[in-house]
Formats: C-alpha cells, structure tokens, sequence
C-alpha cells in the first residue's frame, strides 16, 4: 500500500522529520482559505513520481493564479491518473538536494540505507551515485553514519543528515513499512534541512496491525499500478507463465500476485526492473543509447518473509511477460536491492534460460545488469545461454542497444 505525499508527510512529522507547512485542498475554492502565505507550490496527489515533468507541479505568487493553476492541476492526468487532492505548500530555497531512503531487501532479509548527494528529479542521476549500506545487525546510528562517509558529508551536515536517516529508520520499523523515502532532502544555504518530498510503501501483510494507516488511506488501499485480473486474462496464450496446481488444475497459467507496472511501446527491447525511478531511468539510458524500448515492467517486490519463496514465480512471469511479443530481441533486466545474494536471482535466470530453449522458443538475448561482485560466478553458469551479464550499468544498456540492431 503506496501513501500519498501529503500523507507520508502526515508521518514525516509524527517523527519529528522537519516538513514544509502545507494544507490540504480539495478543491480550487479552498486556495482562497490558504493559510500559508506566499510563494506556495501546487502538487498534484497521485501514485506516479512523473508529476514535475508531466505538469502536475506549480509554483504560484497568489490567490488568482493559485486558484487558476489548481483548476489544471485536477484536470491533469499523470499517466492516466487524475488527483483528488492537491498539496499545497511553502516554497523552499535549497542550496542542495540529497537522496536518502530505507528499503526492505527481500532476498537478505533486512533493512538496506540508501542515499545519495546527487537529489531531485534526475533520477537517472541520483542512481549513478547511489550509496547503500545493509543494516546486518541492530540498527544503530553507526549504520547512518557509515553512509553519510559513503555519501562523502561533512561537516555539521553529518549529524544533521544522520538523525533524519534514524528518523527514517525508526518510522521504518514502527509502520511494517517496506519503503521510506525522501527525495529531495533539501539543504538551504545556512544548512538548514527539509523533507521536500516523500514516498512510503507499507507492507500490505502489516495493515492488520497499523488501523491508523488504514483510517489515513480510507478506501484508496490499491492503485492503479496493480494490473487487474481482466488484463492477466489478456497475455498470449503462448507465455511461459508460471505453472500452478494450487486449484488442482495443473496447467492453469498465472501471473503471481505482485504489484507491477507494465507498459508496451513499439520498439524490440524489453526492460525489467523492480523500482518507479529505477525503470524509467534505465528507459532513459535505452533511450539515450539510441536504443527502442519494445515495453518496460517494474515489478514491485512485496512481503520480504514471502517473497524470497516466490521470487522464481515473479522473475518467471516478469521475463515472461515482456519477451512475449514478436518484435521484442533483447530484454534488459536491471534489478536492484537484492544484491547480497545474487545467487537466488542467477539460478532464476539460468532455469528460465534453460526452459526457454527446452521447448525451442525463437531465440532471444537477455542482458542481465548485476552488482556485488558476482560477474564471474554468473558468467560461469550462465555460459552457453543467451545471456549477457554485464556489472557496469551503462554497459549493459549499450550491449542491449547492439544486440538489438
């Protein structure tokens, strides 16, 4: 379950994570009750992080233009997705922007920092620079300032930044939550800081425990990111989906029930990765190679004490699903987060690979982009398959672009 901004910011402040002032409107008329005294910014409320570059983002100087760009603003789809509720909020003059967030890693089971200087809405950026640091052992604020070292802070900023990060963490285990994250954390020039933007994903399997979040999110408990069961009934009969006899009918093909964004283009490379920023950067870089993306799917990695068991099910259908079409000849698999046992995520491939070729599919290469120092022992075992497997991002975006010619 994906929070709002208004709402994650709700928390933010519970915590004691220093936030704008902002108000809640409902309506364009409700601009002329503000309560927050100009220059304010306009954000749209919807699940999608595209809302500066798609429009959904106003800074306006008073009631008449506020009133004016709120009316766009509610009238704005972000892909597909019209706000009910905007954010109004005080403008923030940032020296500097910061990436930080806590993650849930499905594979090694624990809780992974993640952050970066390089903040904002250039994600692509950001992740290029991404530092992280697995918290193994119980949280402490050695954890936090080992990535502010890793981040290279200085200064006063160390401590600064730190308590927001044990912040971040406290939160993270007070809500069973599976994200948290603060993108921008700005910096004014004094060094003041401020959350000016955030995410939170809870943990679907822990609402049962937090009624405070239920009452917060009402009726909007699913988004419109989770693909419906009229759109499963839609792939081609001839995917590899995985194979289930749980109703006692063994050839019944499912999609396992994970939250996923899919979206089909007409160009023959498919890309998978498991994160919002992380797919549309690598479409990015695909792009920018001179590369045409056929379709890119972002699947969204749930309860982590289920997910490790589930993982070949959901790799399996992913890989399935964006290879299905003619005109797909390459599939860029970018996945991030789970790199402390690469092993589980190499086996995958390797028996979906294997599979592929026992019932003669027409061929096609896959790009597998993976971190932590497995190249070597991924290489080996993937030998002999249609794979490429490549530890340099870049890299792999640009041989997917040339197996695609």
């Amino acid at each position: 379950m994906d929070l709002l901004e208004y709402q994650a910011k709700a928390l933010f402040n519970e915590m004691g994570i220093p936030v704008l002032p902002s108000q809640r409107i409902d309506y364009p008329k409700d601009l002329k009750r503000l309560r927050i005294p100009y220059p304010v910014v306009l954000k749209s409320q919807v699940y999608t992080g595209e809302r500066s570059s798609l429009g959904g983002i106003k800074f306006v100087e008073n009631t008449i233009d506020a009133v004016a760009a709120a009316q766009t603003i509610f009238n704005l789809p972000i892909e597909d997705e019209y706000p009910v509720v905007l954010l109004a909020e005080a403008k923030y003059n940032a020296d500097q922007e910061l990436y930080l967030a806590v993650v849930l890693d499905p594979i090694v089971r624990r809780p992974v920092l993640l952050g970066s200087r390089l903040g904002g809405i250039d994600t692509e950026t950001a992740i290029k620079s991404m530092q992280k640091v697995v918290v193994n052992q119980e949280f402490s604020p050695f954890y936090a300032r080992r990535l502010m070292v890793k981040i290279a802070m200085e200064g006063k900023l160390i401590e600064s930044v730190c308590h927001i990060v044990e912040k971040m963490y406290q939160l993270f285990v007070e809500k069973d939550l599976d994200l948290i994250e603060i993108n921008p954390l700005g910096i004014s020039p004094r060094g003041e800081i401020m959350a000016l933007d955030g995410k939170v994903s809870v943990n679907d399997y822990a609402l049962g425990r937090h009624p405070d979040l239920v009452n917060v999110v009402g009726k909007n408990i699913s988004n419109n990111y989770e693909i419906k069961q009229k759109e499963v009934k839609e792939v081609d009969n001839s995917s590899l989906l995985v194979m289930s006899n749980i109703h006692g009918t063994s050839n019944e093909k499912i999609i396992p029930d994970y939250r996923r964004q899919f979206t089909e283009l007409q160009g023959n490379i498919g890309i998978v990765c498991n994160g919002e920023g992380l797919t549309m950067a690598t479409v990015d870089l695909v792009i920018q190679a001179q590369g045409k993306p056929a379709n890119f799917l972002n699947i969204k990695l749930g309860d982590y004490l289920e997910v490790k068991d589930s993982l070949r099910a959901q790799i399996f259908a992913a890989l399935d699903l964006v290879s299905q079409k003619e005109n797909v000849k390459v599939v860029l698999m970018n996945v991030i987060g789970i790199v402390e046992t690469s092993d589980e995520l190499i086996t995958i491939v390797c028996e979906y690979l294997n599979k592929l070729k026992s019932i003669d599919q027409e061929k096609i290469r896959f790009v597998l982009h993976l971190l932590g120092g497995k190249i070597s022992k991924a290489r080996e075992r993937l030998l002999g398959l249609p794979v490429e497997v490549m530890e340099n991002l870049e890299d792999a975006v640009s041989k997917a672009v040339s197996l695609s010619k």
